[in-house]
């Protein structure tokens, strides 16, 4: 983008000309009335030396003015004194033969009296005026700067992004590139009758890259670009929100043809009318007049509105409209293939070492966003700094990708042998169900050290990115989720059974309930909707928008949850009863590794054994169980979100 330049220079540099300006006004008006006794030249000598003087016959002239009274000695010299109202004077000077004469009196203007008079009352004015203006210029800072839009504009010194740092979502780029190509060369569109479009909303999770596309759009259509957050808008005053919608978009119209974002626009553009109160806040008024400004009686030529938000559900149906937003644009979760290229953008900046692969890494982080893989290499780079080297490897990232998905270890926490012991089974007891079901995911690792807030965890991976959710994967999540808990009970027997489940039921729990309520997966209940209350927050109160269900409907609900959750706890017993022997064999494991990869669990239960050397045996720690440290957003539980489970 083009430099923008002040055309006045800098403000430090005028606001000192502006007080030295006013500075040498007070001394020129105050030099003019001290002009009077500066003009009578000479020296200022006592009046009583006068007097000596003209008795001395030393005095060859004067001027008897009011106050003043100037002349000349016989030598050639001037002179003035002030004189007191003297009524002998002129006798004194005719005794002694001095040539004198009067001043004639000066009639002040009265303009100028007036101006002496009002002289301070004009510098405090001007003074405070000067203040004022320069509180406005800062928008919002000052006591008149309410109204003023807090809109940037972004220039080539705040770091320049194009489209080349953009990766992972090539949809939203192309659709983004069109708007770009129609701001630099708008006759190719208008021939065929194409309009510019008004708007385009960015949708997606957080990290994807919605505001990195915005600075991509800055870089690339090297036209004014301004940017501003939704929630600097609203404000506590009824009526500033729309004053700066007003003020952005004069801004805008100066600088048009370019492009004004808006951040995170669900902060002032939620539903109007929602919940509680009459709808005539500080927000909704916003909204209307963002509404107008967008498309309303006058025409905004050559302004594009790009906003960007992560709920797309709670907009009011307004503001998109076509005529407003005339595009929605999705920006998802990078597949393995975009997730590849996110990684290289990153490693460009790392030093990386010949083992290190994108694909490898790209294949282990279903479900990152891109600002998850940007956290990835900048975790590994750290580790590889802490530990010393100079380049980053394979073990960095695979390390940093651990930390990143379960959390740093707690190697301090001290935990007794029979505690240890039963951690090793709950997890080998998630592992023997997982590798027992056809239908789930591979193991990627067993642990038995604590991370994060989970005290131990098996991690599985799928193969490929997967866009859908089977219901014979649904059961095996079941079955999996409970293999812990049912190895504590048949090792340990029921009384002895610990609270280190309480995630795993959790989960179980609510994907039983997604089965029956929103997938239509119950047999009793058929293919229908149970949606649960939809509760909005609005003034402090709680708003529930859900539709009522019978008495017996949330009885057969729970029913149901039920017969599924016990289903795959059934399922589990009885394939750890089936493989009672792979259980302890690696438990077994577990307690002397702590750490297991899937690859060796399999040569582990196939007779080949654990072969490390005895270097890379890990001493014993005292460490504690746990369930799953996998956040909720990478756990499986919304349909076409499959990310890698945790149990």
């Amino acid at each position: 983008m083009n430099e923008e330049k002040d055309p006045q220079g800098n403000p430090w540099v005028k606001s000192l000309m502006i007080w030295v300006g006013i500075l040498l006004a007070l001394v020129l008006f105050v030099s003019l009335f001290d002009s009077s006794a500066r003009n009578q030249g000479g020296d200022a000598i006592a009046y009583s030396e006068f007097l000596n003087q003209v008795e001395q016959g030393s005095v060859k002239s004067v001027e008897i003015g009011d106050d003043v009274v100037a002349g000349k000695f016989t030598n050639g010299t001037s002179f003035h004194t002030f004189a007191p109202k003297d009524t002998g004077l002129v006798d004194r000077l005719a005794a002694k033969n001095v040539e004198f004469r009067a001043k004639p009196q000066e009639q002040a203007s009265l303009w100028l009296i007036l101006l002496y008079n009002s002289l301070p009352f004009l510098a405090l004015l001007a003074i405070a005026v000067f203040v004022m203006r320069q509180m406005q210029k800062n928008a919002g800072s000052g006591a008149m700067g309410f109204g003023k839009s807090r809109a940037r504009m972004l220039t080539e010194k705040q770091g320049r992004v194009t489209f080349d740092d953009v990766a992972g979502i090539d949809e939203a780029r192309e659709e983004l590139q069109e708007i770009v190509d129609f701001l630099k060369d708008p006759t190719k569109f208008a021939r065929l009758g194409g309009k510019i479009p008004k708007g385009a909303l960015l949708v997606g999770s957080p990290g994807t890259g919605k505001t990195l596309l915005a600075r991509a759009i800055a870089g690339e259509a090297n036209v004014p670009f301004f940017t501003i957050s939704g929630s600097d808008f609203v404000e506590m005053f009824v009526g500033v929100g729309a004053s700066r919608v007003r003020d952005m978009f004069e801004q805008a119209k100066k600088n048009a043809p370019c492009i004004v974002f808006i951040d995170e626009i669900d902060a002032v553009g939620r539903h109007r009318g929602a919940g509680l109160g009459n709808g005539n806040d500080e927000r909704e008024q916003t909204l209307n007049q963002l509404l107008v400004e967008m498309d309303g009686f006058e025409a905004n030529e050559g302004i594009i509105i790009i906003a960007a938000t992560n709920r797309p559900d709670v907009l009011d149906p307004a503001l998109l409209r076509p005529g407003r937003f005339d595009r929605q644009i999705v920006v998802p979760r990078p597949d393995i293939d975009g997730r590849e290229k996110i990684l290289a953008v990153h490693m460009k900046k790392v030093p990386l070492a010949p083992d290190v692969n994108a694909r490898t890494i790209a294949r282990g982080t279903p479900g990152f966003s891109g600002a998850d893989l940007a956290n990835l290499v900048n975790e590994a780079a750290l580790m590889a700094a802490r530990r010393g080297k100079r380049l980053v490897a394979m073990a960095e990232f695979e390390a940093a990708k651990d930390k990143v998905m379960m959390g740093t270890e707690r190697k301090s926490m001290v935990m007794t042998d029979d505690e240890k012991r039963m951690t090793a089974y709950h997890e080998a007891g998630h592992a023997i169900v997982a590798l027992h079901e056809p239908a789930s995911d591979p193991i990627h690792k067993a642990t038995i050290i604590p991370r994060g807030r989970a005290l131990g965890m098996v991690m599985r991976l799928p193969e490929r990115d997967s866009y859908s959710y089977h219901r014979d994967k649904m059961y095996a999540n079941l079955s999996v989720s409970m293999g812990g808990r049912v190895a504590e009970e048949v090792i340990f027997g029921y009384d002895k059974v610990s609270s280190g489940a309480s995630s795993d039921i959790q989960y179980a729990t609510g994907l039983a309930r997604d089965m029956v309520t929103r997938w239509g997966m119950s047999d009793i209940l058929g293919p229908l909707q149970y949606a649960e209350a939809d509760e909005e927050v609005f003034l402090g109160y709680s708003v529930n928008r859900s539709r009522q269900m019978s008495n017996e409907t949330a009885v057969l609900i729970d029913q149901e949850i039920k017969r599924i959750v016990e289903s795959g706890y059934q399922k589990a017993k009885d394939l750890l009863n089936e493989h009672i022997d792979q259980l302890h064999m690696l438990a077994g494991a577990l307690l002397e590794y702590e750490t297991l990869s899937g690859d060796e669990i399999k040569k582990l239960l196939d007779g080949e054994g654990v072969d490390r050397g005895d270097e890379a045996k890990r001493p014993p720690v005292n460490i504690g169980r746990g369930g799953s440290a996998i956040p909720k957003s990478r756990r499986p539980g919304g349909w076409g979100d499959p990310a890698p489970q945790g149990a």
